[in-house]
């Protein structure tokens, strides 16, 4: 086991009702607030009208940016920071899922600098300070609302990119299964997927053994693989809903990697890849790549998959573990190819050449251009 440093600051606010207590905690920030939003389905829920009473239960002065995409851009990002520089917001408070979480994120940093924001990205520019930011979560899935990355696109450049600081935990974050129950079938089940694939980055990372953080990965699967199925046919169960939301925030807050030098996180810069030339939803992504990037590295890494398939499936063999995974994901009624997605028509070459501009899983596995060749054909 490596050596390593914990660290969390974010408080979590779990369970039913927990947005009571929303007012209080941004009141000791500051009352001038830059709300940051999706596409309206809040305001369709019935949260923005909660959200809002809590702002003018301290009189807040509220700054709107609302429309922040499933796959979000710099854009979006630049323009909300824009926003809140020139209105001195004390604080950003995110309501959605990991898109708008992860824009806020971004935000947070840029409305101090006058730089734009994919200049950290590119390493052009290092954030020095951060808007205290606060989040309010709407789909269990990618865990950001208590870790310190975020992924933004840039289509003029592109990539879809990621990026990490310290400055941007959020300071609190509010996780009420209730406002999850509107997530349709169809997103239940790739956030499910994507916690899912979130654990399996940790597992296969690099480092010397951490036992206790491998089980810790297992119990997050299991729990999705149990409850995950039941969910999707029974969208409005609270006990189910907070059950998966639970696991996705634990999936990725640190507790998987800890006694690990890093993560893998190939199957997810692939992804990205797909996702920036055909807008496929990020959990779907993930279904489509992770099967096709563990039957590419089977003979290389063949005895780590072999354990997980002992833990998770009861079998050390490494292609029913595959296929016992990609299962898996069907059952969900998630794609495991490209073809699965109906209205795309996906270019090998074009896949290809987005794959080796952006490097796409040059990371601890690191694959070179027959093996993007491989995984593509493998992901078709």
């Amino acid at each position: 086991m490596e050596n390593f440093v914990a660290y969390n600051p974010t408080s979590l606010h779990f369970g039913k009702d927990v947005l009571n207590g929303l007012g209080q905690v941004i009141n000791r920030f500051g009352k001038n607030v830059l709300l940051v939003y999706g596409t309206g389905s809040i305001k369709q829920n019935g949260l923005y009208d909660l959200v809002i009473k809590q702002l003018e239960s301290i009189g807040a002065e509220v700054f709107e940016y609302g429309g922040i995409r499933s796959n979000p851009i710099v854009e979006d990002v630049d323009a909300a920071a824009a926003l809140g520089r020139e209105h001195g917001v004390d604080v950003v408070l995110a309501v959605g899922g990991g898109s708008v979480i992860d824009s806020a994120k971004i935000i947070s940093i840029t409305i101090p600098v006058e730089t734009p924001a994919w200049n950290f990205f590119v390493r052009r520019a290092l954030p020095r300070t951060a808007v205290p930011l606060i989040s309010v979560l709407t789909l269990a899935a990618t865990g950001t609302e208590m870790n310190p990355f975020a992924v933004i696109s840039n289509h003029a450049a592109e990539n879809k990119g990621s990026f990490s600081s310290p400055l941007m935990y959020p300071k609190h974050s509010f996780l009420d299964p209730q406002f999850t129950m509107s997530v349709p079938r169809d997103y239940t089940a790739f956030g499910v997927a994507d916690l899912i694939a979130h654990s399996l980055e940790a597992f296969f990372g690099n480092g010397e053994e951490a036992t206790l953080s491998d089980r810790f990965v297992y119990s997050i699967i299991l729990e999705a693989m149990e409850y995950g199925p039941e969910l999707i046919n029974d969208l409005s169960n609270y006990k189910l809903r907070a059950k998966i939301m639970y696991a996705a925030t634990m999936a990725l807050n640190g507790m998987t990697m800890n006694g690990r030098v890093s993560g893998e996180w190939g199957v997810h810069s692939i992804g990205h890849v797909l996702s920036l030339l055909y807008d496929v939803p990020h959990g779907a992504s993930l279904t489509i790549v992770y099967p096709a990037w563990l039957r590419l590295q089977k003979d290389r890494i063949g005895k780590r998959i072999s354990l997980l398939g002992e833990n998770l499936f009861g079998t050390s063999d490494v292609d029913e573990t595959i296929n016992h995974l990609e299962g898996f994901f069907k059952s969900l009624d998630c794609p495991i190819r490209l073809s699965d997605i109906k209205g795309i028509e996906p270019d090998a070459d074009e896949i290809f050449r987005i794959m080796e501009l952006n490097k796409a899983a040059t990371f601890v596995h690191k694959l070179n251009q027959d093996d993007y060749r491989k995984i593509i054909q493998l992901m078709l």
